[in-house]
């Protein structure tokens, strides 16, 4: 400005100055357009696709031939599928620049084209097969049209964004530790990961392939039904059978979503339906413990709580170490000579993949063999467990770390009974809770394919009018202000817990309340019981209910820091320990579970 004020009167400096105004305009402007259009294609694709293109099925035979079974319909496919003369990029632009086209297609794309289908493209994946948040750092982080500000889950995000947006009919994915399922909650979808080994894996790069399988994610169960057919080539006819629902209760504790409301939601669905034999519940935990013995050696020692959760605990630590012993054989090579650029996170996993030698690798494959069997024990021909799909409502997107391994541990600890057991599970959305999209998932035996896909059906159009419930909790009842009645309940309640009598202990606690529900010590006792017979959640939920009547009740905080830590929210159980010490300097059950937590959190 200095300049151009010195040789004001000078022509030459003003058509320097109103050249470089033009210029400048003229990127900005060709700037805004640039942008524009990359905004309207992000919202017409959500990021979901990393190729876009058009194969169409193979020709419809001509009559009488019956017509295809997928005709119509399109679908999308993970960049994990080999297509021929397209290079599979395995979700890494690294592996993608160093391998070939494929000569070949994946059997499953090449069923479904057969069938009559359409494929639209290939989708973002986790890098390399890696990961459950869905987060793609080289190609973007498809958005998720349930909750555009929140993760859409992985490592089959793309795949779980293009049906959830309407963009397909249906979609193909992998799911090794719940890359298929995870998403599927996330996004609010249905998604199927069947038996192990019912789907061909020919042509589908390999993570962990005694995990690996083939999946796929719809919004209409009649889609998820006859993709099934034609992967899996089920028989059209099947005998009736009666089905039976074992809910999982300890399972449910892990997630913070009430299980009464997805129980409510499920028998009121089956309530007027034939076939359907009275539901029954199980603590998984303890299940395993008894009929899957080579799970001891991954025990976390360390732990002050040894239950059935420190036996789920152990048994997504073995998925994990199978993963990464597998991983390691069929891509260190690889890895070591290319040293590819990755995000921190699958760094982390791929590293620790590479580096760790497994000294018990047949403990591995034994843990998966005795809880198959375990499975078949449970669930016969005519069992279907029930769990959450998910503990967690999705991350917002770039989480703190130490929140997003919180998160994770928990996901991984409700996949890794379909992963590392081989059965065939399916994920069931059951509305919103709090805005964010919740489901539950059925698992049956190995083999057990058409039987759960059956039930789905049979039972969705059910579900779908009972969504309503979710979001209806029962009404508190009316406090009676008996006093007198209800403390000598509370009296009886402490003489039970004295002699070990949690159940009655429960009970006598639950009368007092009933007559008094303002009396926080009647929450924070029944809590206390709770916490021996292991119900954590409920746990947590009368801790929560003694600390808003009182909010310094010491023995609450401690105790809801207990039961949290016991379903591993880490952080929010340290924040009640804290605060406890706040209340209670002195307090050495607070003083040592806060350290043992910063040292676990660390």
């Amino acid at each position: 400005m200095n300049t151009v004020k010195a040789n004001i009167k000078n022509p030459k400096v003003w058509v320097l100055v109103i050249g470089v105004t033009v210029a400048v305009g003229m990127v900005a402007a060709a700037e805004t357009r640039r942008r524009r259009r990359r905004k309207a294609k992000f919202k017409e694709d959500f990021g979901a696709f990393v190729q876009r293109f058009l194969i169409l099925p193979f020709p419809q035979p001509p009559p009488p031939a019956a017509k295809q079974t997928l005709a119509g319909l399109t679908f999308a496919i993970n960049d994990i599928f080999e297509l021929e003369d397209y290079v599979t990029g395995f979700g890494n632009p690294d592996w993608a620049r160093t391998h070939e086209a494929a000569e070949k297609t994946a059997v499953t794309v090449t069923a479904l084209l057969k069938n009559g289908a359409v494929c639209v493209g290939k989708t973002v994946m986790g890098e390399l097969g890696f990961g459950v948040s869905g987060e793609n750092m080289h190609y973007g982080t498809p958005i998720n049209p349930e909750m555009p500000a929140h993760a859409p889950g992985g490592s089959s995000s793309g795949s779980a964004v293009a049906v959830a947006a309407g963009l397909v009919d249906f979609a193909l994915g992998t799911d090794t530790i719940g890359c298929i399922r995870i998403p599927a909650a996330f996004c609010g979808l249905l998604s199927y990961r069947p038996s192990h080994g019912a789907v061909s894996t020919i042509g589908v790069l390999p993570n962990s392939q005694s995990l690996d399988t083939v999946g796929w994610l719809a919004r209409d169960p009649s889609i998820l039904l006859r993709v099934g057919h034609t992967l899996l080539k089920l028989n059209t006819v099947e005998p009736r059978r009666a089905r039976r629902l074992v809910f999982a209760d300890d399972l449910f504790q892990l997630s913070k979503v009430p299980k009464q409301k997805a129980e409510g939601v499920i028998n009121k669905a089956i309530e007027n339906l034939s076939g359907y034999q009275p539901q029954q519940h199980i603590n998984f935990g303890q299940h395993i413990s008894l009929n899957v013995p080579s799970l001891k050696g991954f025990l976390d020692q360390s732990t002050n709580v040894q239950n059935g959760i420190s036996n789920l605990k152990a048994l997504s630590s073995a998925m994990v170490s199978l993963q990464r012993h597998e991983f390691k054989t069929n891509h260190e090579d690889w890895v070591k000579s290319v040293e590819p650029k990755l995000a921190l996170d699958v760094s982390d996993n791929v590293l620790t993949a590479i580096n760790t030698t497994h000294e018990n690798i047949k403990a591995l494959y034994d843990i998966g063999k005795e809880l198959r069997a375990c499975m078949q024990i449970l669930l016969k021909d005519d069992g279907i467990l029930v769990i959450p799909t998910v503990a967690d409502p999705p991350l917002k997107l770039n989480s703190k770390k130490r929140d997003t391994v919180e998160s994770h541990n928990r996901a991984l600890i409700l996949s890794s009974i379909a992963s590392m057991s081989g059965c065939c599970q399916v994920t069931i959305p059951l509305g919103k809770n709090d805005g964010y999209p919740i489901s539950v998932s059925f698992i049956t035996f190995h083999g057990g394919d058409k039987f759960l896909l059956d039930t789905v059906l049979d039972m969705y159009s059910s579900l779908k009018e009972q969504i309503n419930f979710i979001s209806n909790p029962a009404p508190l009842q009316d406090a009676n202000e008996n006093f007198d009645a209800s403390e000598l309940l509370k009296e009886k309640g402490n003489a039970a817990y004295k002699g070990k009598q949690w159940n009655k202990a429960v009970n006598y606690y639950s009368e007092a309340i009933k007559l008094n529900g303002k009396n926080a010590t009647y929450y924070s006792n029944r809590a206390a019981a709770y916490l021996q017979l292991g119900c954590f959640q409920k746990a947590e939920e009368d801790c929560n209910m003694a600390i808003s009547l009182d909010k310094k009740n010491v023995k609450a905080y401690l105790r809801r820091g207990t039961a949290r830590e016991s379903l591993l929210f880490y952080k929010d159980a340290a924040q009640d320990f804290k605060h406890a010490l706040v209340l209670e300097p002195q307090n050495k059950v607070a003083r040592h579970a806060e350290k043992r937590l910063r040292k676990l959190m660390s």
